[in-house]
């Protein structure tokens, strides 16, 4: 019975470390997104956000990615997706970089995986007769992390 509750215990214990961590983490992306937001005079459309984890430099400590939408700006009823990198300083998560990936003129995209250092999207672009609502081209996007910064990867060979 001892032996039970002890690792009853440690188990409570480690789950609370690892949600503690979580919500730390949620907190840092929260505060850099809003951030964004607020500069752009706009606010996240936060269904939309996508996280994923990944070593993007080869170090092998992974990176975290999000993918997020501002929408709003300046009252317009624009939005623009962007991809951020966070990294870790002292176990804390702290951004790196970001980049934007697509806009209601441009394309929709989906974050699919990190995989081989690279940050694989699926996307939607618009066709030539396409209302700015309804993307139909399929598409994939790649990016990669190269001296701090997202760079688009033109195509995997």
């Amino acid at each position: 019975m001892k032996i039970k509750l002890a690792v009853i215990s440690i188990f409570v214990f480690l789950f609370s470390i690892q949600a503690s961590a979580q919500s730390a983490d949620k907190a840092a992306i929260n505060k850099f997104i809003s951030a964004q937001a607020t500069s752009e005079h706009g606010e996240e459309y936060s269904d939309a956000r996508k996280v994923v984890s990944g070593d993007l430099n080869g170090d092998g400590v992974p990176e975290t990615v999000v993918l997020y939408t501002i929408e709003g700006q300046n009252g317009s009823n624009n939005h623009i997706q962007y991809l951020a990198v966070f990294t870790r300083a002292n176990r804390q998560l702290v951004p790196l970089t970001h980049t934007s990936v697509g806009s209601k003129s441009y394309r929709d995209a989906e974050l699919d995986s990190i995989s081989n250092g690279l940050i694989n999207l699926t996307t939607m672009a618009l066709a030539k007769n396409d209302p700015a609502c309804c993307p139909t081209v399929k598409g994939k996007a790649w990016y990669k992390l190269a001296m701090g910064r997202l760079v688009p990867v033109k195509s995997l060979k």
